[in-house]
């Protein structure tokens, strides 16, 4: 049996752009809606949400059968969560709050075996077809995509050298924690934080790596898409639901 491949980590290696959708109601069913509607990643998010590993391989399970890619984000650069989501069959991790290239360089390292990485050996997984595929100990970080979250001040100050970490393939833009971490929380759209955003998009690209964000604002999303910005999630499946249900129910008692 062939190790998988990943479409998603050859898409944004060759400037194709990914549009994704943040997926962070913790449900398989769920996942598995939206996992036919069309986008070409679903960010499966573990950090502000309360999925745990067992819903996150259900939801792994319902999305392999679409056409899409299932990026996964633990709720922390934490060995043991990635050695677990990697087990299961996650390909495509991304790494929240990373600050500095050490950080960055460990969060590559959690996904490759020995001698170049500290990932643990399992035979029978799932991400080795409980091993049907042979060669996959060998094999697995060529099909690994590894993307790091950039957050914070100190993030930008670093963030060539954090992009430029052999095993990096892409950098994501954390907008509401940046906000945050620039004194304008909850102002995403705050000139600082714009400008922030915009520069972080072309250094990123000028390192050679993928640009990522997240922004439920259609103009801005065509904005930072223009600027170089190679995966991109343009909503939220929680939001949605909270915002058109709300719609709906107002048309009919407003």
């Amino acid at each position: 049996m062939n190790l998988p491949i990943n479409p998603f980590k050859r898409a944004i290696k060759s400037g194709r752009q990914q549009i994704g959708l943040w997926c962070s109601l913790s449900s398989s069913y769920c996942a598995e809606v939206v996992a036919g509607a069309g986008f070409d990643w679903l960010l499966l998010d573990t950090e502000h949400s309360p999925t745990e590993p067992d819903t996150l391989l259900a939801q792994l399970q319902v999305v392999a059968a679409y056409p899409t890619h299932a990026v996964v984000r633990p709720a922390w650069n934490d060995m043991v969560m990635l050695k677990r989501y990697l087990d299961i069959g996650a390909q495509t991790v991304l790494i929240p709050y990373v600050q500095t290239e050490e950080e960055a360089a460990r969060a590559v390292a959690y996904t490759r075996y020995p001698p170049d990485g500290m990932r643990g050996v399992a035979g029978a997984t799932r991400a080795t077809r409980f091993g049907r595929v042979a060669d996959y100990h060998r094999r697995a970080a060529d099909e690994i995509c590894v993307l790091v979250q950039v957050e914070t001040r100190l993030a930008l100050d670093n963030l060539e050298k954090i992009a430029n970490v052999d095993g990096v393939d892409g950098v994501f833009i954390g907008p509401s924690d940046l906000s945050a971490g620039l004194g304008h929380i909850g102002d995403v759209g705050h000139a600082e934080v714009q400008s922030a955003i915009s520069d972080a998009i072309r250094r990123i690209a000028a390192c050679g790596k993928a640009p990522g964000i997240l922004t439920a604002d259609e103009a801005a999303a065509k904005r930072y898409i223009e600027l170089g910005c190679l995966f991109t999630a343009v909503g939220l499946d929680i939001s949605i639901l909270a915002s058109e249900s709300q719609k709906l129910a107002a048309r009919f008692k407003g």
